[in-house]
Formats: structure tokens, sequence, C-alpha cells
């Protein structure tokens, strides 16, 4: 009910900023300007891969249009743990109910960019995905810049769905996969066909890898395998005034407890196949480090994460654990890229280690992992976390891991290109939208290369490009009139 409460919410808003620009509230973007981009997203709660997207949305948006003529602001639900992140931009507190928040703050900025991965989808907490849609609908009521950048969709509640439907129609999505277009198709929503964003990261240097896990007890030759797990059971996150009033009156329900009025997912059967996962993972890595000499870490990509990454070293005796809390972005990237295996059920643990090319297998909770698996042709190395043969296909995957390290590197490689360029097309139908709706707005003119639309890229993917680059046909450019 509370869901539906805040979603109707954000719809009110939404219309009534439609009213609003049509009595001449608000302020256009005027030529000479600065163009001020809003990006809103998941950040401020350590979630590597969220952060990680954003920063590379920067960078490469900034690239494209020129640092000199934009000025960014990002959102964050926590200032303190997103300090030091996003240099190229601004950071504002973003309130955990938001929506009188977005009615007034994104009108004040000529472009809103929605950054979050599952932006569409009732899967993880219809909250989110709302005020993703409130976001954009509200910039494009003002006829702002309305763009969702590198964005999945997936099955939603019906009226979530008519929401997008109804709010998404004057915005444009650049999606991360087809599948997820198909799905905005059948509502009626502009799409283009893209990828995530975090391909082109940069982490530390892999001296502080090695550095760092020899700290942690490493000897810096044993193979090192990264598990990187998730509760995937304790999602979706809704919004409970009981629930609420009962923690704030009596304490209750503290460990399903989120935030404010969010909590997780919870009860005997959550908790059952919770317990499930745990013991699959636990039980098939004892089975391979007994027939391997290995160094298993345990990664948590969210501060969430850190639980189940207790749970899992607490029954193989104590694997050491780093976690997001601890290490940034720059930090936690450079050690996964530092790893010769990984399994997670964590997207962007697989996505941000595979430029330095380290063999993977995904453990999905949903179509993220299952789609990243199907285009790298590695069906073999997926598995769901309610399996009931989790623990068995693991241990095959783990063996394939390690004794078909080069074929799946090769394909990781291959992969990573392809989306290398899949991004910088993002990069010119973010520059036409840009024209589309600010056609006085000074692009970029002449004929540019498809990397022009990329940040400037680090040695390891210039290598990759040297590597695995193919035929330049299909490539993008954009030819100034």
């Amino acid at each position: 009910m509370m869901d539906l409460i805040l979603e109707a919410w954000v719809s009110s808003l939404v219309e009534m900023s439609k009213l609003a620009w049509i009595l001449g509230r608000g302020r256009a973007w005027r030529p000479g300007e600065k163009l001020k981009l809003l990006f809103a997203g998941y950040n401020g709660n350590r979630n590597t891969g969220s952060d990680v997207r954003v920063e590379e949305m920067l960078r490469q948006i900034g690239h494209i249009l020129g640092p000199e003529r934009v000025e960014f602001t990002v959102m964050s639900h926590n200032l303190e743990l997103s300090a030091g992140y996003f240099q190229a931009a601004r950071q504002i507190k973003l309130p955990d109910i938001f929506p009188a928040f977005l009615f007034a703050e994104v009108p004040k900025h000529d472009g809103l960019i929605a950054c979050e991965g599952s932006m569409f989808k009732s899967k993880f907490a219809n909250a989110l995905s709302a005020m993703m849609i409130g976001s954009l609908g509200i910039a494009a009521a003002h006829n702002k810049l309305s763009v969702g950048y590198g964005s999945e969709a997936g099955e939603m509640d019906a009226f979530l769905a008519n929401m997008c439907a109804r709010y998404c129609q004057q915005s444009l999505i650049v999606t991360r996969n087809e599948e997820s277009r198909t799905v905005l198709r059948e509502l009626g929503v502009p799409t283009e066909l893209g990828t995530d964003t975090a391909w082109t990261f940069e982490p530390m240097s892999p001296e502080y890898a090695r550095k760092t896990l020899r700290e942690l007890g490493w000897d810096g030759q044993t193979l090192l395998l990264a598990i990187c797990p998730i509760n995937p059971f304790e999602w979706p996150v809704k919004a409970s005034l009981a629930k609420f009033l009962a923690h704030q009156l009596t304490g209750g329900y503290e460990a399903s407890h989120y935030r404010s009025l969010y909590f997780h997912n919870s009860g005997p059967r959550a908790e059952r196949s919770y317990q499930q996962y745990l013991n699959a993972i636990a039980r098939a890595v004892d089975a391979f480090r007994r027939d391997n000499k290995i160094f298993p870490l345990l990664v948590a990509m969210e501060r969430l994460d850190a639980r189940p990454c207790r749970h899992i070293s607490e029954r193989l005796g104590g694997l050491p654990i780093v976690t997001s809390e601890t290490y940034n972005m720059y930090q936690l990237v450079s050690i996964l890229r530092m790893c010769s295996m990984m399994v997670s059920s964590r997207y962007h643990a697989i996505v941000t280690s595979m430029p330095a090319q380290v063999p993977s297998a995904g453990i999905t909770m949903d179509e993220r992992i299952r789609n990243l698996m199907r285009e790298r042709s590695h069906h073999d190395l997926l598995m769901n976390v309610d399996d009931p043969d989790l623990e068995p296909k693991l241990v095959v995957a783990l063996n394939k891991l390690r004794s078909e390290r080069e074929g799946i590197a090769d394909g990781i490689g291959r992969t990573v290109v392809k989306n290398l360029k899949l991004m910088a097309r993002m990069g010119v139908y973010f520059e036409e939208e840009v024209e589309r709706r600010y056609p006085e707005f000074p692009t970029r003119r002449g004929e540019y290369s498809w990397e022009d639309y990329l940040p400037p890229l680090g040695s390891n993917l210039r290598r990759l490009l040297d590597r695995y680059e193919t035929a330049r046909t299909d490539e993008p450019s954009m030819v100034a009139d």
C-alpha cells in the first residue's frame, strides 16, 4: 500500500509539473549558459557498481559536450559515503522520502540523466523505479533533456508500468540490452540500444592490489578466487508504515529494516532459501579448494553484501573479506582485476573485472548476469540463486574456469571491445538528443571516430582494442553540416 501511495504521489507531482510549465513557470536554457545536468541514481550507499557507472557517465558526457560547457550535479543518499567520488560534479543530498525533493530540484537543471542500471523493474524496489520515472517525467514536463542512460527494464507491477508508459514517452532511454528495449517498446517508450557504462572505468594500479592482497595473506603466486555473494532473497524492498511504526516503537523488524520507511523482504521462506544459497556456495568452494591450490577472497560490492560474505567466511574457517565500506571503488576494482577467477552474484563485479579478462561465472537472481553471459556465449558458466543443484553446478563451473581459462578470457576480451563500441554509440545518441532538445547548444563540429565518443581509455583497454578490434564498418561517427 505504501508503495502505491508513493507512486501516486510521484505521479501527481509530474502532472503538477506539466501544469506549471504550461502556466509559464520554470526557466529554459539560454544560449551561452552552461548546460546544467542532474544525475539521478542509487549513489551514496557504497554500491560499487552504481558508483562506477555514474563516474563513467560523467567522464563520457563531459568529454563529448566539453567540460567548459556543462555543469554536473549528482544525487547522493549519503554525502559522507560518496565523498571523494565524482570529482567532475557537485553532490546534493537525496532524502529517503524523495517526491517533494524531485519536484523542487529537477526543474533547476537543464536536463536529467537517470543513472540506475535496474531502472524499470519491481524486482528490487518499486520506490527506486518510481524515483527514476518521476525524475525523467518531471524533466520532460518542463521540456528539458530527459535521458535514461545504460538502463534495464524487466517485470513491473501494473501501476509502475503505467507510470513508465505515461511519463517516459518524451524521454530517451538507452538500454544496455535488446531485452530491455522490447519491454519498453511495448509501453511506447523511445529507446536506443547501448550498454553499461562501467567498461571504461580505470581503478588504482595493480601494485596497489598486490600490496593489499599480500597484507590479507596472499603469497603473490597462488591462484586468487574472488567470491562475490549477495542476499538475493531479501528483495524487493518495500515501504511499510506499519513496520516503520513497530520498528520505532518496539524495535521490531530490526533485521529487515533498510532505511526510513523501507524494509527488505523477510520471513521463514526467504531465510531458508538464503541459507541454502550460502551453503551451496560454501560447499562448492570448499570442494574446489581441496583439489586445487587457491586463495579464496570474499568481496562485498555493496555494504549490504558484507553480511553474506561473513556467513560464507564463517562456513569456510575464516576467509579474508574486502568490503566497499572499507575500500573505495578505485581500490576494490583494482583488487578484483588482480584475481585469477571469480564467481559472482553481483553484475558489476563481473563487468568491472572483464577488462582484465578475469574468467568469471555468475549465480544470478535476475536477467542482468544472464544477459551478460549470453552475450559472452558462456551459458555453461551461469547458475540461478535458487537452483537446487547449485552446489554441483558451481563445482563444475569452478573447474571449467581453471581448465579453460584462456578460452574464457578470449571471449571476455572480445565482449569488452564490443561493449566499448556500444558505449561510444550511446555517446552519439546522447549528443544527438542534446542537439534535438537544445539546437543552439554548441556541440562538436567535424567528423569523429567512434573512440572520440568515449572518455580517455587506460592502457589495459588500449591493449584489448589492439588485440580484438575488427572492421570499422559499423562504428559510429558524427559529421557536422
